[in-house]
């Protein structure tokens, strides 16, 4: 990330700081405007919110991993998110996951190196009637099989090429 680009997000999340700061119940809306700016939650952000909303730091990170819809990690331009819901599990979202994870050789909560691609596991997505389901982003592809995922794959590398 150039050093520009980290100064006008620092710049934008000290103004988002500074317009929650003195309202009750500010850290939540913080916590999603500076994930918003930064694609996610990194330590140092973290400890910025932290001393601008005169808050203990492990508060601000127990919110961030309270909250499922807070990451840690940074995230790839394309989200994939396996369900693994008892619907899914039930009809092989797991051999799904084991699939995406060989193709990608990222891990559960990673980020492809060319920031392309994550891979996050859920619970339930509610498309019990689908499963098994993934997203990706707000794309959702249901009664798959392994032999499905290359070509969900391909169709997100070409989108890139």
């Amino acid at each position: 990330m150039c050093c520009e680009n980290q100064a006008l997000m620092d710049e934008m999340l000290a103004k988002v700081i500074e317009e929650h700061k003195d309202m009750p119940g500010a850290l939540i809306p913080v916590l999603h405007e500076a994930q918003a700016i930064y694609g996610y939650l990194p330590e140092d952000v973290m400890k910025k919110i932290s001393e601008g909303l005169g808050e203990p730091v492990a508060k601000v990170y127990g919110v961030a991993t309270f909250y499922s819809q807070f990451s840690l990690t940074k995230k790839g331009k394309f989200k994939i998110n396996v369900c693994m819901g008892t619907a899914c599990y039930v009809k092989g979202s797991a051999d799904i996951l084991n699939k995406l994870k060989e193709r990608l050789a990222i891990e559960v909560g990673e980020c492809t190196e060319d920031g392309k691609f994550s891979l996050d596991a859920c619970r339930c997505i509610g498309a019990c009637g689908l499963a098994p389901v993934i997203t990706v982003n707000d794309e959702v592809y249901g009664r798959l099989t392994e032999a499905d995922i290359d070509d969900i794959i391909d169709k997100y590398e070409a989108m890139e090429a």
